[in-house]
């Protein structure tokens, strides 16, 4: 083996195996998620705080006061940590007339369903959601909204502004039905290609520093010493979703 490329679970876990890399001179790149520790050529991954601060922006200017749902990722992995925090900071400094409800989901479509039930139970006046991940809560959430006549569409009485990350298919298919209002699209075609672009660096021998890139990025170095290239990630409303550039409209 000449080289690696991983897309770790689990920040911290990831280190064990690293190491073991590391030890038989083989370069590794981390893709999506950054490892907390351990080495590795580059992390390739958008700046998750964005994503957080954005999908907060997106509802702070939709939604004036009220409750908003979190559902939130593992917070084993720094991808849920990171989205989490800038969406409770910047609630608080941004639009204090919100409070944020949050729903630890781990990235588990059942264990959303479940608790966003209980939760809207308890507090069925809910004016917005931010889902973490939509690739395992949007059918769940729509569904569990559905089932208590929650589910209304954009600029129906009583809708509920929905906010996700992913940029799937899916997500642009309801945006466009009105059953939920933006994404943050992830890169994931931007992921495959740097993330090879990096690993056959590596295996070169060639190194980066922190700065922009010529795609468009930052590269920035993490407190760990580890370097990272933040890839854009758009925000995907009515007004952009069929944007063909998205990688979201390219799947077939």
């Amino acid at each position: 083996m000449k080289g690696l490329v991983v897309a770790p679970l689990d920040s911290a876990a990831i280190e064990a195996g690293l190491d073991q890399a590391d030890r038989k001179g083989v370069p590794v790149v981390a893709v999506d998620v950054a490892p907390e520790k351990g080495k590795v050529a580059m992390v390739v991954r958008a700046d998750n705080v964005a994503y957080g601060e954005k999908a907060c922006q997106y509802l702070g200017e939709q939604v004036t006061s009220g409750k908003v749902v979190q559902i939130m990722g593992d917070l084993a992995s720094v991808n849920g940590r990171d989205r989490s925090e800038a969406f409770r900071t910047c609630v608080r400094k941004n639009y204090p007339k919100l409070k944020v409800l949050e729903i630890p989901a781990k990235w588990e479509s059942d264990t959303a369903a479940s608790k966003l039930d209980t939760l809207l139970n308890a507090n069925p006046d809910i004016k917005g959601i931010y889902m973490q991940a939509g690739g395992v809560y949007l059918a769940p959430t729509l569904q569990t909204l559905k089932s208590k006549g929650l589910l209304k569409k954009t600029g129906e009485k009583g809708h509920i502004t929905i906010v996700s990350n992913d940029g799937i298919p899916q997500e642009f298919d309801a945006i466009r039905k009105g059953q939920i209002d933006a994404t943050v699209s992830q890169p994931a075609d931007a992921y495959a290609k740097y993330g090879m672009y990096y690993i056959k660096a590596a295996m070169q021998g060639k190194t980066f520093k922190p700065g922009p890139t010529d795609h468009d990025s930052t590269i920035v170095k993490l407190p760990s010493g580890i370097l990272e290239d933040q890839l854009p990630a758009p925000l995907v409303t009515k007004d952009n979703v069929d944007d063909a550039k998205l990688w979201g409209n390219t799947v077939k």
